[in-house]
């Protein structure tokens, strides 16, 4: 169902885009990268966060780590990740296939600013083998999302 919902969701918003089923698990940045030819930086996963009350989807580099100090700054309490059950009761998505597209629930959606230097990155498409490709600005402009700094990068090599 899920991926069924994305399918429907870029059917409507964005019929140019395409489902990439790669046919083999792309459930973490490290799989999804593989899978996909890229560096793991360029895969935009989803993370679930329950802040205070509510239920937002912070969509972030996949080499970022949320920063609970940033976090709480930006969204007003401290986050904490949905625990799996969670995730999928709201999203309508399997944990390794959250995204942004075809949620069961209207949830707010961020994008950190982590994403924006590469044209283009690979969010998940509703299952463990399904992706996308698109820029960051299309992914914020399709999710109706906020762009935010909520995350750390990794230390470069020196």
């Amino acid at each position: 169902m899920s991926e069924a919902s994305v399918r429907a969701f870029f059917a409507t918003h964005a019929p140019d885009i395409a489902i990439i089923d790669q046919g083999i698990s792309t459930a973490t940045v490290l799989e999804a990268a593989q899978a996909l030819g890229v560096e793991p930086a360029r895969i935009a996963k989803t993370l679930s966060l329950r802040v205070g009350d509510a239920v937002a989807l912070v969509c972030t580099r996949g080499d970022a780590r949320l920063n609970n100090g940033k976090a709480k700054a930006a969204l007003g309490a401290k986050p904490r990740m949905l625990g799996a059950d969670e995730v999928e009761a709201i999203t309508g998505h399997p944990v390794g296939g959250v995204c942004p597209f075809g949620l069961a629930l209207p949830l707010p959606v961020y994008c950190d600013v982590s994403l924006r230097p590469f044209a283009t990155v690979f969010p998940a498409a509703g299952s463990r083998t399904t992706s996308v490709e698109l820029t960051p600005d299309r992914l914020a402009t399709l999710t109706d999302a906020t762009w935010i700094d909520i995350c750390t990068l990794p230390e470069s090599p020196e």
